[in-house]
């Protein structure tokens, strides 16, 4: 009935009206129908539904929602219900639309398998949506939307061509996420996935004018709650489920961005909880319930840590709520830009943010039994730097006993560095409050035996490891290049030449005197400015920057010295564009100006190159870093950090490049093999032998195999062997007269992974 919702938002206004009461039963229903008017206006409002989404969250006046007790709100759904908006007529229809207490909170879109284009026109035309005012309000109001050609996620392509897919609302740009259900015990959950009676069945066939197809094979098929779609509704819209990720699960960004002008922008972003970040938080608060105080974290880089930090403050403080406690937490990094980078990435998220600048101020609020003093109500956080109290081995105790009902949480990232368990400050935190939780996040996990991050923190609580990250979309697999058989040969003459020198051998020299040298300096140069080169040409990308990793500072300043000489205009040959680099050493101009450089670097497409030796190499992200060139030997957990500094998505850029000057093939070897080992202890425990599908293959994922690779240029020759790929325009006649589409993607997809490959395959000397 018209009447009964509201035409600028779809809210079925009776069933609000009718539901709120039944959960307030102390309001009258004229106090619920001016809540009602309350979030009408909100939903108008031109702030991405921030205030809508607070409103309903809000239970210290009117309870829109009951959070506590799913059967009590009223759960509906309905198909193409159309959101037009009533002043000039724009209207879209979602497939699905899914209501509690009457407000249209999800939606589902679905679509026939092999669509054109597959799920990349749906993103499109969302994005279309979310630029059109008409349909703000509407948006404001839908919290999760669904994405679907039900069909297996096609993990050989950078953009999403199949799948099911999770989202939520953007200003513009809205990023499909994918979802593995870890529990696959809810894909059997009674009262998930109980078989729908003939009569409803019925009603809903008819109400979609389509009885006959109930007796198709398809539809018995499609009825499966294991298939891609069934299977990401039942995980996601279980009521219990929902109702967790509409409480826990969302944040509001203020992001302030700098444009390439220089002029600075402030954007607001919504963001969803990631499915790792969302089952590291059901484990996380399952074995805190089991009396955890201790557990590590291990999930890989560029899986958003922070953010789940974040999303665990607000989980957690319901969590001890419940249980009449008072939680307060720290958030410890190892590094001044880390501080900075983390308290910046809290306070975008809505966090009060507490720093300590001193040993004793932070102590003090260690010690203090008080929750913090916040009269805005906003939850808080206190950002610590552990390097500021490092060097103080006193030790600290809480006086006075501990408060029953105050609860302190340290969430410890990068876990891997600095947090020496013999340390004075680490062993300060550890003691000075032992009933403390103590929650360690990391992508390496320390391996040694004495320093096992195990050992030091407790048990892990989740894990999320390369294979899967590179299958998600949220990184890229590494491509280790050997640098060309004859700049290998010339720059192994310079060092013998430079070995056998008189003057470079005397007064005992080391080898650091022989790879600080200005010739064989000139030889790597020689060939990193060719590679970048040919490589910015073979991707299409002038904006791809490179990073240097060099063996020592004194050759990383040497290096930086004749990088700019040999840059001058006066130096270059005739029409060749200079090169620009910035130096970032830890005793190399202050602080200020390093951070100046690395931000040039990430937004600046002119800056070519930073050379380094141990900066940033680890916690340092900048997605247009898609080449290493890693002049010296890293080991361990050194070693994954730096590698991955080149995995992020950037463009259409299917790997991160690393060119190895160091021959780092053996090492890593030992370490991904370690590391696998490490991933098997994790999720199977240390005394399992059994064989299950952890123990081969996720390492392997980081860096393409040899076989790997080799197994695709076969792939590449069958594919391409049916075209004249000698004669371009044959070649393009060949492609006018294809009228099969999936041939068409096969051969895209082919190219482009033949474009990728171009380096291996000159270094397998193979010309055919």
């Amino acid at each position: 009935d018209d009447g009964d919702y509201d035409h600028y938002t779809n809210i079925l206004t009776q069933v609000f009206i009718d539901s709120v009461s039944r959960i307030n039963p102390s309001r009258t229903k004229a106090e619920i129908a001016l809540h009602l008017q309350g979030l009408l206006q909100a939903a108008r409002n031109d702030d991405l539904g921030r205030d809508f989404y607070y409103k309903i969250l809000a239970t210290s006046n009117i309870r829109t929602i009951d959070f506590t007790n799913p059967a009590n709100n009223t759960w509906h759904c309905t198909t193409e219900f159309t959101c037009e908006n009533p002043d000039d007529g724009a209207n879209f229809r979602p497939d699905i639309t899914c209501f509690v207490n009457g407000l249209p909170l999800a939606f589902i879109e679905v679509k026939k398998p092999n669509n054109h284009e597959g799920m990349l026109a749906e993103r499109e035309r969302i994005n279309m949506r979310f630029r059109n005012k008409s349909f703000r309000p509407f948006l404001n109001v839908t919290q999760l939307m669904i994405f679907s050609n039900n069909q297996e996620y096609d993990t050989e392509n950078v953009v999403p061509i199949q799948g099911a897919f999770y989202a939520t609302t953007a200003k513009e740009h809205t990023f499909f996420n994918v979802f593995h259900e870890k529990d696959e015990d809810i894909l059997h959950h009674s009262g998930y996935t109980d078989e729908i009676s003939d009569d409803i069945q019925k009603m809903i066939l008819k109400h979609r004018n389509c009885i006959p197809i109930k007796e198709d094979p398809e539809y018995q098929t499609n009825k499966s709650p294991l298939t891609p779609t069934n299977r990401l509704i039942t995980s996601l819209l279980s009521r219990e489920r929902f109702l967790f990720l509409l409480r826990y699960a969302f944040a509001y960004v203020d992001k302030k961005i700098e444009r390439a002008d220089g002029t600075k922008v402030e954007i607001l972003e919504k963001h969803i909880m990631r499915y790792q970040q969302l089952f590291a938080t059901f484990a996380l608060r399952r074995k805190l319930a089991e009396g955890m105080k201790g557990g590590v974290i291990w999930h890989t880089q560029g899986s958003g840590k922070t953010a789940l930090a974040f999303y665990n403050v607000k989980s957690l403080t319901d969590f001890y709520a419940a249980r009449n406690t008072v939680a307060k937490f720290f958030f410890i990094v190892d590094r001044i830009d880390l501080l900075e980078q983390s308290v910046d990435e809290f306070v975008s998220r809505g966090l009060m943010v507490q720093t300590a600048q001193s040993r004793n101020e932070l102590m003090e609020k260690i010690k203090d039994n008080k929750p913090f003093y916040n009269p805005s109500g906003k939850l808080e956080i206190i950002v610590v730097n552990i390097q500021k109290f490092k060097e103080d081995h006193t030790p600290v105790v809480i006086e006075g006993g501990y408060s029953t009902n105050l609860q302190r949480v340290f969430f410890i990232d990068e876990a891997h560095r600095g947090y020496n368990p013999k340390g004075s400050f680490l062993a300060n935190l550890l003691n000075a409050d032992k009933d403390a939780v103590k929650i360690a996040m990391t992508g390496t996990p320390l391996l040694a035996e004495e320093r096992a991050s195990w050992r030091v923190f407790g048990d892990y609580i989740d894990t999320y490891y390369y294979d899967k990250s590179i299958a998600d979309g949220y990184t890229l697999k590494l491509m280790r290049e050997d640098i060309e058989t004859e700049y290998r040969e010339k720059i192994a003459d310079i060092l013998e030449k430079l070995a056998g020198d008189v003057e470079v051998k005397k007064s005992d020299v080391k080898r650091e005197k022989i790879i600080e040298h200005e010739t064989y300096l000139n030889g790597l140069l020689d060939y990193i400015f060719a590679d970048m080169r040919k490589f910015r040409i073979q991707k299409d990308c002038p904006a791809a920057g490179g990073m240097i990793v060099c063996e020592t500072n004194p050759q990383a300043r040497e290096m930086f010295r004749i990088f700019n000489e040999r840059n001058k205009p006066q130096n270059l040959a005739p029409g060749e564009k200079p090169f620009k680099a910035y130096l970032i050493l830890h005793d190399e101009g202050d602080k200020e100006e390093r951070k100046g450089s690395i931000n040039d670097f990430k937004k600046t497409e002119s800056i070519d190159f930073l050379i380094v030796n141990k900066m940033l190499l680890t916690g340092f992200d900048a997605p247009r870093l898609k080449r290493l060139y890693l002049c010296r030997k890293l080991d361990g957990h050194d070693l994954l950090q730096a590698l991955t500094r080149v995995n992020r998505p950037y463009k259409d850029f299917r790997y991160g490049y690393v060119v190895d000057f160091a021959d780092i093939k053996e090492n890593f070897i030992d370490t991904n093999n370690r590391y696998l080992k490490e991933l098997h202890d994790a999720v199977y425990g240390r005394d399992s032998d059994g064989d299950d599908d952890t123990a081969g293959n996720p390492g392997e994922a980081l860096i393409a195999s040899p076989e790997e690779i080799t197994e695709k240029l076969h792939q590449l020759k069958d594919v391409l062997f049916i075209y004249d790929t000698e004669n371009k325009e044959e070649f393009r006649k060949q492609l006018d007269e294809e009228t099969n589409k999936e041939h068409l993607l096969l051969l895209r997809r082919t190219l482009d992974e033949a474009k990728a490959l171009l380096n291996q395959v000159r270094s397998f000397g193979d010309d055919e």
